[in-house]
């Protein structure tokens, strides 16, 4: 089998989903529906918190963020899946492929980020809620946000350019409906530990860090929750805590299975199927977890549709 360099490479085939013509018509319908919804609730949570300047407040500026960060990770992926589910010849360019894995990086790293940072003001503002306003100042929450976008876009240069390193055999069938690392390295014709070093070496770093920060916080956090003498203050205080806690449990539990594992490790119709979970059906769910299922989101929302449309919403 021959190897081919990077320039002679024109494009791979992004082998999908091996399934009946019927079944990917069912599997499309439902990509497109989940799509349209998640980009619709998304857009409307960060315009319901920069509509209402009473939602200035660290937890929805993070949340808003989010909802920026979901629009770009969904649309990166979603849209070619869609694609290539209707067309005969699932192929994807070498650059577009390089390019659809630094944004599904930078997605995972924002992600990690502020799930991180959002537990850390969960932290301030029930165990030290005296000091809260004085800690997580908006100068402070702001920079926090730029910082997460800023340290994001800049961890998937390395990866991406070590992938980009690589060269490939004849064989340019990608067992996978996006560009993923494990399924790009299987292809390669080429030492691969370097690549597969710098690439989960961050993966380690950025998620075993953010995950740790987490961790520790809601460690504090149930420690102070059961100091609490009342138990209606008890379940009061950790009901701010547990959309979080839900997001964080579909986040982590599917990429700790995706990415952290050795490199070796075959893609699978298992891993398809955690990856369509990981890419449709969680981002469809946080908006729900996270946001419209909160009171001053509701509250703010049906303000809104009044004022716009003089109809009256309860979600």
């Amino acid at each position: 089998m021959g190897v081919v360099n990077i320039s002679e490479v024109v494009d791979f085939v992004l082998l999908g989903f091996p399934v009946s013509q019927k079944l990917k018509i069912l599997i499309f319908t439902f990509i497109l529906a989940s799509y349209c919804i998640i980009l619709v609730a998304n857009i409307v949570i960060v315009t319901v918190v920069k509509k209402f300047p009473h939602l200035y407040v660290p937890m929805y500026i993070f949340i808003s963020n989010f909802s920026l960060m979901e629009i770009c990770c969904t649309t990166i992926i979603i849209p070619k899946m869609l694609t290539d589910l209707v067309n005969t010849k699932e192929s994807i360019s070498f650059n577009g492929c390089l390019i659809q894995f630094y944004f599904i990086l930078f997605s995972g790293a924002m992600e990690n980020i502020l799930l991180a940072m959002m537990g850390y003001d969960r932290y301030l503002a029930i165990c030290h809620p005296l000091h809260y306003s004085s800690i997580m100042t908006h100068t402070v929450c702001y920079r926090m946000a730029a910082g997460s976008w800023i340290t994001s876009f800049l961890m998937p240069i390395m990866p991406t350019i070590a992938v980009s390193k690589l060269s490939f055999c004849d064989n340019r069938k990608i067992d996978h409906f996006f560009c993923d690392f494990g399924a790009l390295v299987k292809l390669s014709c080429s030492t691969t530990a370097i690549a597969a070093k710098i690439f989960f070496g961050q993966a380690w770093i950025l998620i075993l860090s953010c995950s740790s920060v987490t961790f520790i916080s809601y460690i504090y956090i149930i420690y102070t929750v059961l100091k609490i003498p009342t138990h209606s203050g008890r379940k009061k205080a950790f009901s701010t805590c547990v959309s979080h806690l839900t997001v964080v449990g579909i986040f982590y539990g599917t990429l700790f299975f995706m990415y952290v594992r050795p490199s070796e490790s075959n893609t699978t119709h298992l891993d398809k199927g955690i990856s369509v979970f990981y890419t449709v059906v969680a981002p469809l769910l946080n908006p729900i977890i996270y946001s419209l299922r909160n009171a001053n989101i509701k509250t703010a929302l049906n303000t809104m549709l009044q004022k716009q449309w003089g109809v009256k919403r309860t979600v």
